[in-house]
């Protein structure tokens, strides 16, 4: 055995105990960490050792060269994208993980698997999903629209009469995919299945709203005389937390021929809340359904769960053939219904964090959070140096900058949040609503405090009074 590896082995209890050391240093002090790397600390690569440094050493190095980048993005003031931080225990979960490092495959190698079938269905009860779902961990939303794009292709391509996981996309004619404002991972995965990112078929949405046309989407199912196609339904738009009619989509469902999949990655998370469990409404109608653990289960990255009514679809996709995986029974191992053969428990951290907190705890969490975005909503209207750009619904707060005379450009947008975000105190990130250069503020973190907002909502104004007298 190699010297350092050898001595490593002698050390573990010792060298887990530093890491846990530069764990608790980070965690104790998250909020008073950047949101925002250091432009200044320039990398240089590193040559590979002849000889290794062991654990010990290459934690100094690690500490020395990067630590001063690893930003606060689990923190409480970290409102770009739709960031979810680690509650306490889904921390202790994902630490077991690394330890235990099981390969959650197959059910009968380990406890894994049962682990994973617990939290699916404990996340159901979470979601208000009947039982006719099935469902599995995958690593991030993308992947779980990726999933369910995947098992609508089949279904669309078995109407057809052909098995197309066998014969291929060769086989038949371009599949109609439709949706009015779908996140960028759908087209994503429409790439990565054949489908092209060009054959979305773009529905209008309400007027003033990310939301579908319900009538404008009547119209197109009619024009396709049966024609089956998959229709991508919102439950939490990225700009500004819309939701589609999903009542009224599952109403069309009894009419015409087409494959429901619902995107909630973090919008579905209103189900624990009665104050927003309208919005979901009619979710039990999809065919399958995407929604994001390292959201608004603040579990850490990377995780996702993938819903579906249709697992011998998903089996016709995904199924693992080899003599050593044996035969594939009546319920299939984890490894014949997702992309990966090879999977870490990441169901463990979400299990542990359900079991510890429970529905009355993640509505605490929802709850909180939509009224720091009210109250970040509210200083916006009174403001004049910002306003919004849409309702505030949920959790995102969408609004732009404010300068008299001036059309907002994207360029004005980067270079005032290039200050924002340079400040290191609390992070956002841009977009465009409606043709609208703007902002994006979400708020998904079981850290978050009124005190927060109160703290971004100076970065920002801080930053908006340097911006104005740099360009006049």
């Amino acid at each position: 055995m190699d010297k350092s590896l050898k001595e490593d082995l002698i050390n573990m209890n010792t060298l887990l105990e530093k890491a846990k050391n530069c764990s608790f240093d980070f965690l104790e002090n998250i909020n008073a960490i950047s949101t925002y790397p250091d432009r200044s600390n320039v990398y240089s690569p590193a040559q590979l050792n002849k000889i290794g440094l062991g654990g010990e050493n290459t934690l100094e190095e690690f500490m020395q060269r990067f630590y001063k980048g690893i930003v606060s993005s689990g923190g409480s003031r970290y409102f770009g994208f739709v960031t979810g931080g680690a509650t306490p225990a889904a921390l202790m979960g994902d630490w077991l993980v690394s330890a235990f490092d099981q390969n959650a495959t197959a059910c009968d190698h380990s406890s894994a698997a049962k682990i994973e079938e617990e939290a699916i269905n404990l996340l159901k009860q979470l979601f208000g999903l009947p039982e006719q779902f099935s469902g599995a961990f995958v690593t991030g939303a993308t992947m779980a629209n990726f999933v369910g794009l995947a098992i609508g292709r089949q279904w669309v391509a078995n109407q057809l009469g052909i098995h197309l996981s066998l014969d291929g996309l060769y086989a038949i004619p371009p599949i109609q995919i439709v949706s009015a404002t779908p996140h960028s991972s759908i087209l994503k995965g429409m790439s990565m299945l054949g489908m092209g990112r060009n054959h979305m078929h773009y529905i209008p949405t309400i007027d003033k709203r990310e939301a579908i046309d319900i009538v404008a989407l009547e119209n197109y199912l009619k024009q396709l005389n049966g024609e089956p196609c998959i229709v991508v339904a919102n439950a939490g738009t990225v700009n500004t937390v819309d939701f589609d009619d999903l009542k009224q989509i599952g109403e069309l469902k009894k009419k015409y021929n087409f494959f429901l999949h619902v995107d909630g990655a973090f919008g579905g998370f209103a189900s624990c809340s009665e104050k927003y469990s309208h919005f979901i409404e009619g979710m039990e109608e999809a065919d399958s359904i995407t929604i994001d653990a390292h959201k608004w289960l603040n579990v850490p990255y990377d995780s996702a769960m993938q819903f579906t009514k249709h697992p011998q679809l998903q089996l016709q996709v995904f199924q693992n053939n080899a003599v050593y995986l044996g035969d594939i029974s009546e319920t299939p191992d984890y490894v014949h219904l997702v992309p990966e053969n090879s999977r870490r428990l990441r169901a463990l951290p979400a299990w542990f964090t359900i079991k510890a907190y429970g529905k009355n705890g993640y509505q605490d969490i929802v709850e909180r959070n939509c009224e720091l975005a009210q109250l970040l909503s509210e200083k916006i209207n009174e403001s004049n140096n910002f306003k919004l750009l849409s309702i505030t619904r949920l959790n995102v707060v969408c609004f732009t900058i404010h300068l008299d005379e001036h059309t907002i450009t994207l360029e004005n947008i980067q270079q005032f949040l290039d200050l924002v975000n340079a400040d290191g105190g609390a992070f956002f990130t841009q977009t465009v609503y409606k043709g609208k250069p703007g902002i994006r503020a979400a708020i998904s973190n079981w850290r978050t405090e009124e005190k927060d907002i109160e703290i971004a909502w100076t970065v920002l104004n801080r930053a908006y009074n340097t911006y104005v007298k740099a360009i006049v």
